[in-house]
């Protein structure tokens, strides 16, 4: 029997063997009313506003949606996630997910603040990676108008300076320091800039090992593509290639802008395309595996059970360093934590910051766990399924 058909992601009781009844009770009312469309979008309206007029709903907010899905306001709140998550053999990533800054000031900050993660992770055995988009620590239009190809002028040359300057000191830190760093993906119009800024920080730190690496948004139909070009150039230059892959992000967006601008879309033509590309690429890494290193970001459980299989295939042991599979933080635990128990490398994406800053992100998370067509989510019908093993076993 290959390792891959020992792991059920069905195994609720590894899945959630962590949390108290009471804990579990309480995300199963959480995953309950995520259920309701209509009270997602409601609730997420009326939380914002609340926020805005300064109403006292932030402590219910974080003793509920924001508890599920960050760890903390603070790098030091994130302590007791970061345990817990390790005493399962599940690492952590990092995630400062404030969103909406965009000014010299702030960009500034977020170089300190992503140093800091990646201090904290040099300090401890249970944070494998660090993270960061390009966008928190550069505007998005100088990143866009920089892939245009049009002249820079001299303001915005000084800017994209400040911009590299930025990416290589979170870079240089990581690598004095040992600790590998995720460079996010974002939308395609400015994705060719922040590849550019990956590959200066690849040949600068990725001679040794990979230490630096890049995402591949694989509901792009040209992302295997740029893969190999990635892996052609990282053998010509003699470096190793660091890449995270995942499904992607920004897919409504992109199709959008593309069809305002009378652009090809540039996302695949349907889901099954994307998952196809998906496991084609993971393919492509894994015999590549001496110059590549990856992660596999993604809530699939094809995919895992897939990069499982390949991994007996190619002879990999289900620890091998240079592969990983990560999952966010209050989501698809029934992978992250079944994986981790047989032995796979797993991390959690971790995001944290003040509640008012992490809005964004807490809502989108909200409306990826709401009910299609009125079926209970995958999350749901689990924790659901935990309760009523208990309930007999009681």
């Amino acid at each position: 029997m290959t390792p891959a058909l020992k792991v059920s992601f069905e195994d609720t009781a590894i899945a959630f063997a962590d949390k108290s009844d009471a804990e579990l009770y309480k995300t199963y009312l959480l995953f309950a009313a995520m259920n309701n469309n209509s009270m997602v979008k409601m609730g997420g309206g009326l939380m914002k506003k609340a926020l805005s007029w300064n109403l006292p709903v932030k402590f219910l907010i974080k003793k509920s949606i924001f508890e599920q899905f960050c760890g903390g306001e603070t790098i030091q709140e994130c302590k007791p996630t970061i345990e817990k998550l390790g005493r399962s053999g599940i690492g952590t990533i990092l995630d400062y997910s404030v969103e909406g800054e965009s000014n010299e000031a702030s960009f500034d900050h977020t170089v300190q603040e992503i140093i800091a993660t990646i201090e904290m992770a040099a300090s401890s055995t249970h944070i494998p990676f660090s993270v960061f988009k390009v966008t928190g620590v550069a505007d998005s239009t100088l990143l866009a108008k920089a892939q245009t190809g049009q002249e820079l002028n001299n303001h915005e040359k000084a800017a994209f300076g400040r911009v590299r300057s930025r990416v290589k000191a979170i870079c240089q830190r990581a690598f004095e320091r040992g600790v590998r760093v995720f460079i996010d993906a974002e939308e395609s119009w400015m994705q060719e800039t922040i590849d550019q800024l990956c590959y200066e920080m690849m040949e600068l730190y990725n001679q040794e090992r990979p230490i630096v690496y890049n995402t591949y948004q694989l509901y792009r139909h040209d992302r295997l593509d740029v893969i190999k070009r990635d892996y052609e150039r990282a053998k010509r230059e003699g470096y190793y290639l660091g890449g995270k892959l995942v499904r992607g992000a920004y897919m409504e967006k992109e199709g959008r802008v593309a069809q305002q601008q009378g652009l090809t879309n540039p996302i695949n033509p349907t889901k099954q395309a994307t998952d196809a590309l998906y496991d084609e690429s993971l393919r492509f890494c894994l015999e590549h595996i001496d110059r590549i290193a990856i992660c596999a970001g993604t809530h699939n459980e094809q995919s895992c059970y897939h990069l499982m299989e390949m991994m007996d295939e190619f002879n990999l042991e289900p620890n091998d360093e240079r592969i990983y599979f990560a999952q966010l933080l209050g989501m698809s635990d029934n992978l992250s934590y079944n994986l981790a128990h047989a032995g796979y490398n797993v991390a959690k994406y971790v995001p944290y910051g003040p509640v008012e800053a992490v809005m964004p992100y807490l809502l989108r998370r909200a409306d990826e766990n709401t009910a299609i067509a009125g079926q209970s989510s995958r999350e749901f019908s689990l924790v659901k399924k935990e309760l009523e093993r208990r309930k007999r076993r009681a």
